[in-house]
């Protein structure tokens, strides 16, 4: 990439945010832990350092090189950064006086740096912290401050560096976008040609060159990030790329023949393997929510494996992991990630497969795998489709697996997710779904005592999943809905909704 924006991460919740900000901008960006900078630097044209939940004058706090990146290229430190820039090059942090979290006011601009260009004065930004810089580093010049923080903003002269205390990523800092616009573009010199169609173009030429004449296997789900990995590998190899939509018993009621009807339609060369069978005799009896995921995971791979050998000379393994997947599974301070769940297409593949990986979605975000999708004409009703879980309905089924349950989920969920789309509520929601609880309940039905399931019905609004609200649903609906369930659906005679946030909640239940 020679459009390259480098964020170094110390942790902070917001990083992730940095680079979508970044991208949302047509400029390519990738995040790295702070303690694992690249050899070659050279690609990089600006670099980021991120904030961090540590405090710049504890013992572990994060303690980058920066000696081949500050005063050689365009730097911008934020929160963190700009603490760090003034402890350890000349100037002093201390403890604040006045905390300042939430909303402030950037008041004493100075507005004839480029930085500050079209920034009007007393703008709104976000702070985040409890330490405060007291004196700047050597060389800096303030640029702006708060009420309550005397430099907010600073750069150091003769140098391409910046560093401010607030946080330009985030939706209440008014100006941000148009600060790290100043930032890439009027002071790193970077150019906004970071497109999707730019993407799928240098994307299908990079895997014509790495794969060659070589055959591709792909597992299929039936979601956006497999499907569009597969129509990148298929615009580059074409038929050297092999489809294989494995049913593991879990899926969708009628999911298995509509989505293999779909693909067939797209032209992609697709296999579909009933293993339904050998997955729920595989899960029976278990009912801990990890050893559910592995016991799918474990299946699928032995599934996969028998059919990959089906494919004579096949080297490659193609999957669609996305950026979140990737930058998750390095911890930011070098030590291990919490394991929140398992990711069956995440950690690699067992030696005895012998095939190389390629990831075509790799350092995508789910919205820009979505913009591609649509670069490259997918229907907008598959790219809208609604992520679902790899280990399907087993993580929705609270407690063991058995075929009456997943039967009796499947029809719930048809009637939920039908309904959504029914009532035009469907693109409103980032993900819904039933969960089966294991928990029966008093009932009355025809003037009769019944002791029957309960369901709970879950939707949210998200961007990519790493926070999500519960969604609003219109009470009708979830009348309606609940009525549906009760009359059509023998088995079940509750119906509740979740409105739990993430966090604290997750998404799915298991």
């Amino acid at each position: 990439m020679q459009n390259n924006v480098l964020i170094l991460d110390f942790g902070s919740q917001y990083t992730q945010l940095i680079a979508r900000r970044v991208r949302e901008l047509n400029i390519f960006c990738e995040i790295k832990p702070y303690n694992r900078l690249p050899e070659d630097l050279s690609e990089y044209k600006a670099v980021i350092l991120s904030g961090s939940p540590f405090s710049v004058r504890a013992e572990d706090a994060p303690h980058p090189d920066l000696s081949r990146i500050k005063g050689k290229v365009p730097l911008l430190a934020v929160c963190y950064g700009a603490q760090y820039l003034a402890h350890f090059f000349g100037g002093a942090v201390a403890p604040s006086n006045t905390r300042e979290y939430g909303r402030a006011r950037l008041s004493s601009i100075d507005t004839s740096d480029p930085f500050f260009k079209n920034i009007q004065e007393e703008t709104q930004v976000w702070m985040s912290h409890s330490d405060t810089i007291q004196e700047l580093p050597t060389g800096a010049v303030r640029l702006a401050r708060t009420h309550d923080v005397l430099n907010a903003a600073y750069k150091i002269e003769g140098e391409q560096t910046y560093a401010i205390q607030f946080h330009p990523e985030v939706y209440h800092t008014t100006d941000g976008k148009q600060l790290l616009e100043n930032f890439l573009v009027r002071i790193a010199g970077l150019e906004q040609t970071w497109t999707p169609d730019a993407f799928v173009e240098a994307t299908v030429a990079e895997l014509k060159e790495k794969i060659g004449k070589d055959k591709v296997i792909l597992g299929l789900s039936g979601g956006v990030d497999s499907t569009v990995a597969a129509v990148l590998l298929h615009k580059a190899i074409g038929k050297q790329l092999h489809c294989i939509f494995v049913n593991n018993g879990l899926l969708r009621k009628n999911e298995f023949t509509e989505v293999l009807d779909q693909y067939e339609h797209m032209g992609l060369n697709v296999k579909g393997v009933d293993a339904s069978a050998r997955f729920l005799n595989a899960l029976e009896g278990e009912s801990d929510p990890e050893k559910k995921r592995k016991i799918i995971g474990g299946v699928f791979i032995d599934v996969f494996d028998d059919e990959a050998h089906k494919v004579e000379d096949a080297k490659w393994l193609g999957q669609g992991t996305i950026y979140p997947d990737v930058i998750e599974s390095v911890s930011a301070t070098g030590g291990p990630s919490a394991t929140i769940k398992s990711h069956h297409n995440v950690g690699g593949l067992p030696d005895f497969m012998k095939l190389k990986v390629v990831e075509p979605l790799k350092m995508l975000f789910k919205d820009e795998v979505r913009r591609v999708g649509a670069s490259m004409d997918l229907e907008p009703e598959r790219l809208g489709r609604h992520p679902f879980p790899g280990p399907g309905l087993a993580i929705r089924i609270l407690g063991d697996i058995t075929r009456e349950k997943v039967a009796i989920l499947q029809e719930v969920d048809a009637i939920f997710i039908n309904g959504l789309k029914e009532w035009g509520l469907y693109d409103q929601v980032w993900q819904a779904g039933a969960i089966l609880l294991p928990v029966q309940s008093v009932g009355v039905m025809g003037d009769e005592r019944t002791y029957e399931k309960c369901v709970a019905l879950r939707a949210v609004e998200s961007t990519d999943g790493m926070t999500a609200d519960w969604v609003n649903l219109p009470y009708e609906f979830l009348q309606k809905t609940s009525n549906d369930i009760i009359n059509k659906v023998p088995g079940v005679n509750r119906v509740v909704y979740d409105i739990s946030s993430k966090p604290p909640a997750t998404i799915e239940w298991e």
